[in-house]
């Protein structure tokens, strides 16, 4: 009997020994976290009536398209564990060539690591915000994936995947909403994403504050109401929002349009509900690409992912999305299809609007 209270006090104290370490080294936001912003002392304001031009983009950690990474299969094969050196500095190049030639007014950025093995420990916010143009001199980023050391095989070592906000015109405040998570087994889960929707206020001279919302939501999903309940979260957000509210959120969705999922490949509808969680989003608010557009007979020029497997051999969906209010009534949205499919398995989406007076 002695013998099994010490071996029973034994597990007691390792398993408390391992929770505080998991702890330790995960990521625990808050519900809602207000984020550090950088402003240039001379940053201009954002005037009422200006034409305004947001670029949104997945950058997919620097990693270019010449991969096909484990997670890029639903069962896990893919035979890839990070990218190359060689392969992160050209795709660097490339996003800056992109963004020069469009430059736009603001940029939202999706999936940009910091501090990960994978990536070689780089703050690839900083490392890019060094290679732009000066007048980019204003941002804010929220973290939705952090930890010392994720002990999966394909990893063992730190993580660290962020979304960024950049802008050319001062920021007023930054926000953090955190986003329901997947549930699993508990312990795992403390290594899991913790997805967000990160929220700024750009003040307008002449107007209201512009607010804009950049997101990137779960994938792989399956089995669990996790997408259901992020796409709630959103729709309860934006119908907090006064109508005289100027707003705009983009980002990776990682969910179809209403009407895609038929006009995919069999063996990528496991993926997706044959009934979009995005409907509620759509029947609510304005959406880019609308539900014609996306499932018309140009819906390829509205396809913005490139899945990183061998057979897929261009785009094929629509996973990236600009939801706008009311009174940005003349925006208009663009597919960037042109010399970008070999940059990321994301294509960048530019939105051009006037600031409301």
């Amino acid at each position: 009997m002695r013998i099994i209270k010490i071996i029973s006090a034994s597990l007691l104290l390792i398993i408390v020994a391992l929770t505080i370490l998991v702890w330790a080294i995960t990521f625990h936001p808050p519900p809602l976290q207000n984020e550090k912003v950088y402003n240039h002392p001379d940053a201009p304001m954002l005037q009422g009536g200006q034409n305004l031009k947001v670029l949104s983009w997945n950058v997919q950690y620097m990693a270019s398209k010449n991969y096909e990474f484990w997670y890029d299969r639903i069962d896990g094969s893919g035979p890839d564990l990070r990218p190359s050196r060689e392969d992160i500095e050209a795709t660097y190049q490339e996003v800056v060539r992109v963004i020069e030639a469009q430059n736009p007014d603001i940029i939202l950025l999706q999936e940009l690591h910091d501090g990960a093995v994978r990536t070689d420990y780089e703050d690839q916010l900083q490392r890019l915000l060094g290679m732009l143009p000066k007048d980019y001199a204003n941002y804010t980023e929220a973290f939705y994936w952090q930890a010392d050391f994720v002990p999966l095989p394909q990893i063992m070592g730190s993580v660290g995947m962020k979304l960024a906000v950049i802008s050319k015109y001062r920021i007023d405040t930054a926000l953090r909403h955190q986003l329901a998570t997947i549930k699993t087994f508990p312990l795992y889960d403390e290594f899991n994403f913790k997805r967000a929707i990160q929220e700024v206020q750009i003040p307008v001279y002449g107007g209201q504050p512009l607010t804009l919302m950049n997101t990137h939501f779960d994938a792989f999903a399956q089995g669990s109401d996790t997408m259901q309940q992020q796409v709630a979260y959103l729709k309860a957000l934006l119908s907090q929002k006064d109508q005289a509210e100027p707003w705009l959120i983009a980002g990776d969705f990682n969910l179809l349009p209403p009407g895609q999922y038929k006009l995919l490949p069999e063996a990528d509808r496991d993926y997706y509900q044959a009934n979009s969680e995005l409907a509620s989003i759509y029947d609510g608010f304005k959406v880019v690409p609308s539900i014609e557009q996306a499932t018309g007979e140009n819906a390829k020029q509205w396809f913005t992912y490139f899945p990183n497997r061998k057979e897929a051999v261009a785009p094929d969906r629509t996973i990236d999305f600009f939801v706008h209010a009311d009174n940005l009534d003349d925006l208009k949205v663009e597919v960037l299809q042109e010399n970008t499919w070999h940059i990321s398995d994301h294509l960048p989406m530019v939105a051009k609007f006037t600031v409301p007076e």
